[in-house]
């Protein structure tokens, strides 16, 4: 049988970056349908404003159009690794673990390029309430995401069921 120490830890891991990436999609999805309906407003002859930015964003600095894009990225990727989470959890053998430690790695990757946007954003001052909770939620996903991965790559040797 494989050692399931950990395995409540790593359950409650799961669901709570579930819930944070989902938070995450949500904010995200406010700032990127603000930044569409107020943005440049090209003219009757199409002519692009000066200092176009596909990515501007009326509300922050100008990291913030990379932060959100990458949050939005990092949110969907780690929501959807909740899958191979929930299928490694439900079994917790050998054969499962690949594809969550997998999938996890992926997403904490992505995670922690929008967590250095959000620094770099911090350092730039200029933002509201909304991209603040964003970051903050982004920094400690970034940890808890690590933790996770952590929990569940390292329960030592298993043997297959």
């Amino acid at each position: 049988m494989a050692n399931t120490q950990l395995k409540p830890v790593a359950s409650l891991l799961l669901v709570l970056n579930f819930c944070m990436y989902v938070i995450v999609l949500g904010i995200g999805g406010w700032a990127m349908n603000r930044a569409i309906e107020h943005g440049f407003v090209i003219g009757p002859g199409l002519d692009l404003p000066a200092h176009f930015s596909p990515i501007y964003f009326p509300m922050g600095n100008a990291a913030t159009g990379f932060f959100v894009t990458y949050a939005l990225i990092a949110g969907v990727v780690g929501a959807a690794s909740v899958i191979a989470g929930v299928n490694h959890i439900r079994n917790w053998n050998a054969d499962s673990l690949p594809s969550a430690v997998t999938a996890a790695t992926i997403a904490w990757s992505l995670t922690l390029l929008a967590m250095g946007f959000a620094c770099k954003e911090i350092d730039l001052r200029i933002r509201n309430a909304k991209l603040r909770t964003l970051e903050a939620f982004l920094i400690i996903l970034t940890v808890t995401q690590l933790l996770y991965i952590a929990a569940i790559h390292t329960v030592g040797p298993m043997r297959r069921s």
